[in-house]
């Protein structure tokens, strides 16, 4: 809609005739000159940040050293803590010592190989069910992708080499092979499943050192929106754990930050890392007005916290699928990126985007007041030669807030009725 009112005082855009508001106090005139227009979409929008990772503990434990602050900025792979956990001290020992013993084999030839075999199968499933049943409680579509795409490649890789000892076996049955070979075959999918646990025991041993993933402001603990964190490897969703651990329960006058000494389950989030090196916005444009918005445009954004200041951004992306808005209605997400200010948002914050869609430099301009409807059409009063009221159709092109970029209809020098349009009637004698 267009505003319904426009004040007196129209010398940004038109020359002011010697018809006032205080001779005419219900009808005002003015010449037409030329100014520059912008058209503007407004959208509420949050503050966002480049990026954020929150480092999780691997495993069941206590946290051994903190060496961070809250506020700290922090470099990618800087050292955040350590989490001191004999749980998987004991399972790295445990995955050593089975892969010791299957690299030397028994040395007997006295022994069940088929049977042997579906053991070593049957004990292989259940690890990888296991490991599948956790990864499908990762909320994060792309992590359990992730996750399950490295159970599928340990998976293949096992079922191949128990399918070249089950070969060997038969071999064996059918007096085609030595016993000796279907052993060898037997101890080299014993070690394959050894050296796989072992690996898992060991990176997880290895990320009880916990380093900052992105460089960026520390934050301790997690987030209130962040998902739950994700094992770094398989081996808790190999063992059987759910990687998502519950988080501290919150309690009046009781901070939830995690201290050192405090016990830590696998998945507790120790401390998020938050990268503010480029802030940006995120705004949500209307349906109606979504395809006036274009990759590159200028905006300017207004914070709640701070009303009255301005910040430019530069819209970056648009995003294709919509999203429901606040009323109910059917939006976008528009990206932008803030200018670098004095002020320094922090993300989260609500903010008002004005996004200038379309603009129209030093082109015939008048305030959106002087434009009524007649007979479909866009209308203004202008006065005559002989100083009478006459209707004159025109065309409006861009359309801001209190301007009207006129494109055909009117001509610089023009006199027109800029207040009161809804006083004036044909053939009116006009001041």
């Amino acid at each position: 809609m267009r505003p319904l009112v426009l004040l007196c005082a129209t010398a940004v855009v038109l020359s002011v005739t010697a018809a006032s508001c205080e001779e005419a106090p219900d009808v005002s005139l003015a010449k037409v000159s030329r100014t520059t227009v912008s058209e503007v979409v407004e959208a509420p929008a949050s503050v966002t940040a480049k990026g954020a990772a929150t480092v999780s503990s691997p495993a069941n434990g206590t946290l051994a050293t903190l060496t961070v602050v809250a506020g700290q900025k922090v470099e990618i792979g800087q050292t955040i803590g350590v989490i001191d956990s004999p749980e998987a001290q004991t399972r790295l020992a445990q995955a050593t010592a089975a892969l010791e013993a299957s690299t030397k084999g028994t040395g007997s030839t006295k022994v069940n190989l088929g049977g042997t075999q579906k053991r070593l199968d049957a004990a292989a499933a259940g690890a990888f069910a296991q490991a599948k049943d956790a990864a499908a409680k990762i909320p994060d579509p792309a992590q359990q992708a992730a996750v399950l795409a490295h159970i599928a490649s340990a998976e293949a890789g096992y079922a191949a080499v128990s399918e070249t000892a089950w070969q060997a076996i038969r071999s064996v049955e059918r007096g085609l092979a030595s016993v000796g070979q279907a052993m060898r075959a037997l101890g080299a999918a014993q070690q394959m499943q050894a050296q796989q646990a072992y690996d898992l025991a060991k990176s997880t041993v290895d990320a009880l050192t916990l380093r900052a993933p992105i460089a960026g402001v520390v934050q301790l603990g997690g987030t209130s929106s962040a998902t739950p964190s994700v094992p770094s490897d398989l081996s808790s969703l190999l063992g059987g754990l759910s990687p998502n651990a519950p988080a501290p329960q919150s309690q009046a006058g009781v901070t939830t930050n995690i201290s050192v000494g405090s016990p830590v389950s696998n998945g507790t989030a120790i401390a998020t890392i938050v990268d503010v090196s480029e802030l940006g916005l995120v705004a949500d444009v209307d349906e109606t007005d979504v395809l006036l918005v274009k990759e590159g445009i200028k905006a300017e954004a207004e914070l709640d916290a701070a009303p009255g200041v301005m910040l430019a951004a530069t819209v970056t992306a648009i995003d294709v699928l919509p999203t429901a808005n606040s009323r109910g209605a059917v939006a976008y997400k528009v990206h932008l990126v803030l200018e670098k200010a004095n002020l320094n948002p922090r993300p989260g914050m609500s903010a008002l985007v004005r996004l200038r869609v379309r603009e129209a430099a030093e082109t015939i301009a008048v305030p959106a007041a002087a434009v009524f409807s007649s007979n479909g059409q866009d209308t203004v009063w202008v006065r005559a030669a002989d100083g009478k009221a006459v209707r004159r159709p025109v065309k409006v092109g861009v359309a801001g807030r209190d301007l009207l970029q006129i494109t055909d209809g009117l001509g610089e020098g023009d006199t027109i009725v800029v207040k009161g349009a809804d006083k004036v009637h044909e053939g009116d004698q006009l001041p």
